[in-house]
């Protein structure tokens, strides 16, 4: 039996939801409103101009471009690195393993500036100049761990007997890979990814520290609220902003919902 919610309950469930995404409505209203140098309340008058102007800035498309390949190429090596970490940790056993755990997850533990003045720092001393790639390899440092925390789950939940049952009939190891593991692994693998491109795609703390002269989506977009000429046109890039993160994010939740048993868990 389930027991019905309180009116408090209900209130204060819904008085959080607002909370949280009233500001978001705010942001696209006032990507339509006429007035064009400050949010007036209720906007003056509606209008589809903001988008036509928008699509013809070079500078929006120049930092999209940015964000887009940074995020894709972090996500990739994320995927890539996570994967081998949660494989080593949660496969074997050897000394300081739960250590070298710890020492994965701290870049996202880390408050953001922290890890941007370490990156800078190291940087600087390499004599390595700031580029794409230093942008990339800031965002890796957090996208890792996302990966990391949804594969190691899955290898956890994952039955090593499906493994060794594998390799007994014959199979080699390649094999096993391609038809027993990922296939049990491919949707924590698939939405750890899609996170990971998401929170690099919007990162702005580390960015600031590694990028450079170059501008992401959400430097751009900062530096326009400090220095603002077309505000709508801020608003109708962080509507952009909000799609392309909120996209990855609904289909990572789809994704691992149901997830909780595996093949072979608990044989």
């Amino acid at each position: 039996m389930h027991s019905r919610a309180s009116l408090g309950l209900k209130v204060a469930a819904i008085g959080g939801l607002l909370f949280l995404h009233l500001p978001i409505l705010l942001i696209f209203i006032y990507a339509f409103t006429t007035e064009d140098k400050s949010y007036q309340w209720p906007p003056p008058g509606l209008t589809l101009k903001w988008f036509e102007v928008t699509w013809n800035r070079p500078d929006v498309w120049e930092a999209f471009g940015l964000s887009l390949r940074v995020a894709s190429i972090s996500t990739v090596i994320a995927i890539v690195l996570g994967t081998l970490c949660a494989a080593a940790v949660a496969r074997s056993r050897f000394f300081g393993r739960e250590t070298i755990s710890l020492l994965v997850i701290l870049p996202i533990a880390l408050p953001g500036i922290i890890t941007g003045i370490s990156l800078r720092s190291a940087f600087s001393i390499a004599d390595i100049p700031f580029s794409t790639w230093t942008i990339i390899l800031g965002h890796a440092t957090f996208c890792i761990v996302v990966v990391y925390n949804n594969a190691v789950a899955r290898f956890r939940r994952t039955s090593s007997s499906l493994i060794e049952a594998s390799m007994d009939l014959g199979a080699t190891y390649w094999q096993t890979l391609r038809f027993v593991i990922m296939p049990n692994i491919a949707t924590a693998l698939l939405a750890g990814g899609m996170l990971a491109f998401a929170l690099s795609f919007d990162e702005v703390i580390v960015t600031t520290f590694t990028a450079g002269q170059q501008q992401t989506l959400p430097i751009w977009m900062l530096e326009e609220l400090v220095r603002p000429r077309q505000r709508p046109v801020t608003n109708v890039v962080a509507m952009v902003v909000v799609i392309v993160t909120f996209l990855p994010i609904l289909g990572a939740y789809y994704l691992t919902r149901g997830t909780e048993t595996v093949a072979g868990q608990g044989k």
